[in-house]
Parts: C-alpha cells; sequence; structure tokens
C-alpha cells in the first residue's frame, strides 16, 4: 500500500527552533544530488504550479504580486554544484519564468566561507544580487545591519499576504534588530546515520530514542572487538558535529545556545566537559586510526565502504550516502538499492538533560529581498512574485524532502517519490523531542580555532580541554 506522510510532522518539538543558522559545516550543502523522483517531483510542483487550477488554489493561500512587465532579476542562492536541490531548484525557476515573462540571472555557488565572503563583498560594494537565499544567522548581520535587506513586515505593508502560508513563529529572528527578514523554504537536522550490517554482525542492537552515551560506548565496545571502526569522523579536519553534541550533551536544549562568559562558568565548564567527552572516545580507540590527519571525504568514505559504523551528520548527507550507492553518483538509476538498505539514520546518543532525540536542527535559511530590488519600481512586484513563488505550498515540500519546513498547511505528499533513505529520515524525524539551533553558528571565526583547529592537541593531551576552551572564550569575548 502507498505511504503517505504529512511533511508538517517532520516538525515534531520544533517550536523551540532557533534564530541561529547553521552555515557552511565542513560539507554542509554539498551532497551529490539525489535521486531522479525528486527532479521529477520538482518538474511536476512548478508544473502543477503554473497551472490554472494549481495557479488558483496557490492565489487563495498567498497571492502573488503581479509584476508590471518582463524584468530581469539576478538572484543568488546555495543551490547549486552538488546541493540535492540544485535541479529542483532550476526547475522551479524555469517555471516562474514561463509563467511570468521574467528572466532570472542565476548566480548561485555551493555554500562555503569563500561564497559567504563573495556575498558580503557584494553588499559592500553595491553588487548585491535583487534577491538572496542565504543563512539568517550570524552571517547576515552586516548587510541587515547596512539596511541592505528588507523586513517582512515592512514587505506585508505593501503585499498583505506576503509569506502568510508560513508559521511566523518559525520564521528566524535577526540577531541584529530581532526583526523577521529571510522567507525559509528547507531546514535542517543533524543526526546519526549507522551501517546496519556492522551493527548485526557486531551484535549491537538499533539505538532508539532514549539511547545513552553509557550504552552508545558499550556498543562500540563490541563494533571494535568486531573489527571495525566504530566511528567515521576526522577530529583533525572536521570536529564539528561531534564538537556541537559534546557540548550539547552536558547542557540541555534550554541552554544550549548561551554562549559562557567564561570557562569558569557553569557553561564554560559544560563546553570543558564537552571536549573531554571526545577525549575519552580518542583514548578508547573508537574513532579511526588516522582521525587526526584524514580528511572528511576520506573519513565519510570508510563509511559508505562498509568499514565504520557510526557516522554524526547533517540531513544534506543523505544525498551523499545515496550517490555513494550508485555505480555512477552523476545517474539516480544505477542506485544499489541493497547497498542503500544498509544504511540508517537514528538519534545522537544522549547524556543528562538532553535526550537522545533533542537534535540540533532548524530554518537556517532563507530568501531575502533586497533594498536595491524593493526600492526599484519595475521590479519590486516581480521579487515579491519570484519569492512568493519559491516559498509557496507546491514548492517547499519538493525542497524540504526529508527535513523540515515552516509551512502552516504543508500537503500530503507521497513516499513513493523518496527512496529507502529519505524515507528512514522522516520516520526518525517524526520523533524528534526538540530541534535547536548549533551554537557554533554563534561561536565563529578566530574563537573557533583552539577548539575547532585544536582538536588534536586536546585529544592527546597536549593541550588541556580548560585551556582550549578558555582562549576561544577570550577571543569570543575580544572580537
Amino acid at each position: 500500500m502507498m505511504r503517505k506522510r504529512v511533511i508538517a510532522a517532520m516538525l515534531a518539538g520544533a517550536m523551540v527552533l532557533s534564530a541561529t543558522a547553521c552555515g557552511g559545516q565542513g560539507g554542509e550543502g554539498n551532497a551529490p544530488a539525489a535521486a531522479n523522483t525528486e527532479n521529477d517531483a520538482a518538474s511536476d510542483a512548478a508544473s502543477d504550479a503554473g497551472s490554472s487550477d494549481a495557479g488558483s488554489d496557490a492565489a487563495q493561500e498567498t497571492p502573488a504580486a503581479e509584476p508590471t512587465g518582463p524584468v530581469e532579476l539576478v538572484v543568488t542562492t546555495t543551490f547549486a554544484g552538488e546541493d540535492t536541490n540544485a535541479q529542483n531548484y532550476k526547475d522551479a525557476v524555469a517555471a516562474w519564468e514561463a509563467e511570468t515573462g521574467n528572466t532570472i540571472v542565476d548566480t548561485s555557488a555551493t555554500s562555503s566561507e569563500t561564497f559567504k565572503t563573495r556575498v558580503i563583498t557584494d553588499f559592500e560594494t553595491g553588487s548585491e544580487p535583487d534577491v538572496l537565499f542565504f543563512f539568517n544567522g550570524a552571517d547576515s548581520n552586516s548587510f541587515i545591519e547596512a539596511g541592505k535587506v528588507v523586513p517582512i513586515d515592512e514587505i506585508r505593508a505593501t503585499y498583505p499576504e506576503y509569506a502568510t502560508n508560513m508559521n511566523d513563529d518559525l520564521i528566524a529572528d535577526s540577531l541584529v534588530d530581532g526583526k523577521k527578514y529571510a522567507v525559509p523554504v528547507n531546514g535542517y537536522w543533524e543526526a546519526m546515520f549507522f551501517n546496519a550490517e556492522i551493527l548485526e554482525e557486531a551484535g549491537v542492537s538499533k539505538p532508539g530514542p532514549n539511547y545513552t552515551m553509557d550504552q552508545f560506548k558499550e556498543d562500540c565496545e563490541k563494533i571494535k572487538a568486531a573489527g571495525y571502526t566504530p566511528i567515521a569522523a576526522a577530529l583533525g579536519n572536521i570536529p564539528h558535529y561531534w564538537w556541537e553534541f559534546a557540548i550539547f550533551n552536558n547542557q540541555s536544549p534550554a541552554t544550549h545556545l548561551e554562549i559562557p562568559g567564561s570557562v569558569d562558568d557553569a557553561n564554560g565548564q559544560a563546553w570543558v566537559a564537552g571536549m573531554n567527552d571526545i577525549k575519552e572516545l580518542y583514548e578508547l580507540g573508537y574513532f579511526p586510526e588516522n582521525t587526526l590527519s584524514a580528511t572528511d571525504d576520506e573519513t565519510f568514505a570508510m563509511f559508505t565502504d562498509g568499514k565504520a559504523a557510526f557516522l554524526i551528520d547533517g540531513s544534506w548527507k543523505v544525498g551523499g550516502i545515496v550517490g555513494a550507492c550508485q555505480s555512477d553518483p552523476e545517474d539516480p538509476s544505477t542506485l544499489d538499492a541493497d547497498k542503500l538498505a544498509k544504511f540508517d539514520v537514528t538519534y545522537v546518543p544522549g547524556k543528562g538533560d538532553r535526550k537522545a532525540s533533542d537534535l540540533v536542527g532548524g530554518l537556517s535559511s532563507g530568501y531575502f529581498i533586497t533594498r536595491k530590488a524593493w526600492e526599484d519600481p519595475e521590479k519590486q512586484a516581480a521579487v515579491v512574485s519570484f519569492v512568493e513563488y519559491m516559498t509557496s505550498d507546491s514548492i517547499v515540500p519538493v525542497f524540504a524532502q526529508h527535513t523540515a519546513s515552516a509551512l502552516k498547511n504543508a500537503p500530503e505528499v507521497d513516499t513513493a517519490q523518496f527512496n529507502a533513505l529519505q524515507i528512514k529520515s522522516m520516520d526518525m524525524m517524526s520523533g524528534v523531542t526538540s530541534l535547536t539551533g548549533a551554537v557554533q553558528d554563534l561561536f565563529q571565526g578566530d574563537c573557533r580555532v583552539p577548539t575547532f583547529d585544536g582538536m588534536p592537541e586536546i585529544v592527546t593531551g597536549k593541550v588541556s580541554a580548560e585551556d582550549a576552551v578558555a582562549e576561544g572564550l577570550e577571543a569570543y569575548q575580544n572580537q
């Protein structure tokens, strides 16, 4: 029987979503393209949204602004390269162009620190796009402070229905002035992928929502004894996810986004305890032998090649795992379904006040309308129309897939269009008790160096966790 789910179920417990952005952490946003069915779904949704019936429904939900005439808009997004939604974005843009007669000049690029710098520089030099899909946390502070983008409330003063199909409580507030600027599309989550075949061979049961760190260590010992590496992670390259959850495990969803005032306060000591927890796992031999010198790509390959059991990463990694199960990563028709069936996703082992089902996640990006385009009488209606189209009830589920959205009335989605790992992700997300933003996205720049770049020194005991955390917090206070 065809199974159906409501995408909104993926937001179970997500009313505590933070206003932070989860930016380009390592390979974030660079997952290989997913199955053709996703792209077909985008084409179908875009086609439906452009039809008279769907257009009529969309008009009743969120009336689109009427452009004054054919215009050319410059749009920059992170839907590019190997991003799972790159083709979905192209399909939706093509449908909007066909419907309106307008043209999009696409300057999108994959998410990275270089991309972020380019965007900031464009705003500083007056070369910003008309519409920007970008991170809504600290990364957007500079151009919000400069008044270069328009708040949603200001847009609604002229276009009252703008983004009213969204739950405003799930639209992130700016860290600068508390106003809402970016209309979200798809969110993210961070959880623990695992190779079920390795777990079975080692006599380990599938971890569930009550999984604890003590149980996790017991399971890692069994996996190690069975001849496998328990944890796929490159601590010398991308320690981000373990850094995040190790700290989270010594706090709670209520306190996780509070950056310590000093290493001596309660949160500061929680950070120290988190670093020492990673050090313990390293000393127990649960990471790859070359974890301090390997790249994230290399340890990810260990996981997909069946040499490592667990991988903590983000929702974007679903596409990467699927791609690794294809004989040709560029051709979804070459998917080895039996190989993909070995992979599953579950909750990150919990400790103390954090349940395993309390995950890191949120709606970290969205569409900004720039002040330059808003004040251009020839472009204003067109940019509103474009964002309304790209954030409509028919388009958002195509992008959100197995993640999350802020839609008030998410339509039912036929799960037959998704691959096995995406469906497992949906099942996992239905049991989430809370989603909390990534504190590392508030703790950016040089302040992260002592504990990110310095992770090898911490786990080998060359630098104490307390000294590394103290150095990072001092840099944070002085930046």
